[in-house]
């Protein structure tokens, strides 16, 4: 399989190789998310070393893992390394041997240390055995290219990217792996045979987000509701019980971490950090900071500002669609399938704020369809403190060329229409704001729909209007 979108991430590859000088490259991202497949794939996998860490291995298993591959590319020792000093030791043996397999291109050689921060138990040297094979062989060779890969994001980014000690500024580059955007996953259904229009691709990046490993699941053969039946509610489905188990496998104390997202499921528009601390089940302190940083770092959560507070305001607000759609939906339920809960009550309360999130993680392509892609902005949020009825706008996107756009995101059948009340609700929203926030910007009302806006006596309200189709630029 030929690897679908990043274009971004390609072109740093291809920097690594035509540099000329020696390349450490971190590549991260949440579990699933295509990091492994990338860099395979991108290499052929013609490597001059590959090893990954074994899950939940403790230090014996990850050397011997290690040995097992070094025994693969030549090395002549038979038994387990005593400690990572010694492996690391054998792997320059390996790699100087001058039949060690380079890459072809550029005649480099490339090691990839997959899972690298499994290979980090409790207690053992391999942080510093890793920062000596670096810093006193590896970094000194024009023609090595280390890349290092992790679905651990926060120990990625703790120890390699943020390093104070050994690694401090040894790091040549990085990839933050992210989901598909919804462009992205329509090439990925088109390579797969899978034929659903546009409304099943943003449908099913509400159940399944930007998450290359779910969607490669979807039978060709099945209609969408078909597949999330088979894969996330029939009990041997293979998304079943996928959220455990994605939590688990990321972070250490992942009780934490699940209770967080439990509570800011409940809230659409996100808790503050004070309000999260007055949870019982999750409490105040180092550990509440340190679980939030991390489900930030991964991509479940964003941490994101009011428009008129600083950051010591921020909320936190859950943006990955399946944990949101697992817990609403599979969590303890032995209800009705998808297929009977499709056109319920209980679809459409979901589909309009899965809707609202997927908007929120297009912001840029939002952006592009406005044709102010170039033009620089902050986005944001904003709740009125005053005004009665209230006012909130999940997405403000606050432009340096004067324009202010408060964007709406409605997903429904056919086109959307404004009536009589909703149109006093937009006006006392963009009133309300700017009397509050003292802005003297333009403020345009932008709405974001499934299939369209309707044209009758209220549209007339709205600046911008835009559809899920200007979702998809690339």
């Amino acid at each position: 399989m030929s690897i679908i979108g990043r274009k971004k991430e390609i072109d740093i590859l291809d920097a690594c190789l035509r540099s000329g000088r020696p390349e450490f490259l971190a590549v991260y991202g949440r579990r699933r998310v295509g990091k492994t497949f990338l860099v395979r794939e991108y290499f052929k996998d013609e490597f001059s070393f590959y090893a990954t860490g074994v899950a939940g291995g403790k230090t014996r298993d990850q050397l011997k893992a290690f040995a097992d591959s070094l025994r693969r590319y030549g090395s002549p020792e038979r038994t387990v390394p005593r400690d990572w000093f010694e492996a690391f030791s054998r792997l320059r043996d390996v790699l100087e041997r001058d039949d060690v397999r380079r890459d072809r291109a550029s005649g480099r050689i490339v090691v990839f240390l997959d899972e690298l921060p499994w290979l980090d138990t409790a207690r053992s040297d391999f942080r510093s055995a890793l920062d000596f094979f670096w810093n006193g062989w590896a970094s000194a060779r024009a023609d090595m290219m280390l890349v290092a890969c992790g679905s651990a994001t926060s120990w990625i980014i703790t120890h390699l990217v943020n390093d104070r000690g050994g690694f401090h500024n040894r790091l040549t580059r990085q990839i933050h792996l992210q989901p598909f955007t919804l462009a992205e996953c329509e090439e990925l259904y088109r390579a797969n045979g899978v034929a659903f229009g546009r409304q099943q691709v943003v449908e099913s990046y509400m159940v399944f987000g930007g998450v290359p490993y779910y969607l490669n699941l979807v039978d060709r053969r099945s209609s969408l509701a078909q597949n999330i039946d088979q894969l996330c509610f029939e009990e041997a489905g293979q998304l079943r019980h996928e959220l455990d188990r994605l939590f688990s496998s990321l972070f250490k104390h992942a009780h934490k971490h699940i209770a967080i997202v439990h509570e800011l499921a409940k809230r659409r528009g996100g808790m503050t950090r004070a309000e999260l601390a007055g949870v019982s089940a999750i409490g105040d302190g180092q550990q509440l900071t340190r679980a939030l940083e991390e489900l930030v770092q991964c991509g479940f959560v964003r941490r994101y500002r009011d428009f008129v507070k600083s950051q010591r305001g921020a909320r936190f607000q859950l943006i990955d669609p399946f944990t949101l759609f697992s817990i609403r939906f599979l969590e303890g339920s032995s209800g009705p399938f998808w297929s009977e809960r499709v056109n319920t009550p209980a679809y459409y309360s979901w589909r309009g704020g899965a809707f609202e999130l997927v908007c929120l993680i297009h912001s840029a392509q939002i952006k592009e369809a406005l044709r102010v892609g170039g033009v620089s902005s902050v986005e944001s949020a904003w709740r009125s403190a005053r005004s009665e009825p209230g006012a909130q706008v999940d997405l403000v996107i606050d432009r340096a060329d004067g324009v202010v756009n408060l964007c709406e995101m409605k997903c429904t059948d056919g086109q959307f229409a404004i009536d009589k009340a909703y149109d006093a609700n937009l006006r006392n929203k963009a009133a309300a704001f700017v009397a509050e926030t003292g802005t003297r910007k333009a403020v345009h009302i932008t709405m974001v729909t499934m299939n369209g806006l309707a044209h009758n006596a209220y549209w007339g309200t709205v600046q911008n209007e835009l559809t899920a189709d200007d979702l998809f630029s690339s």
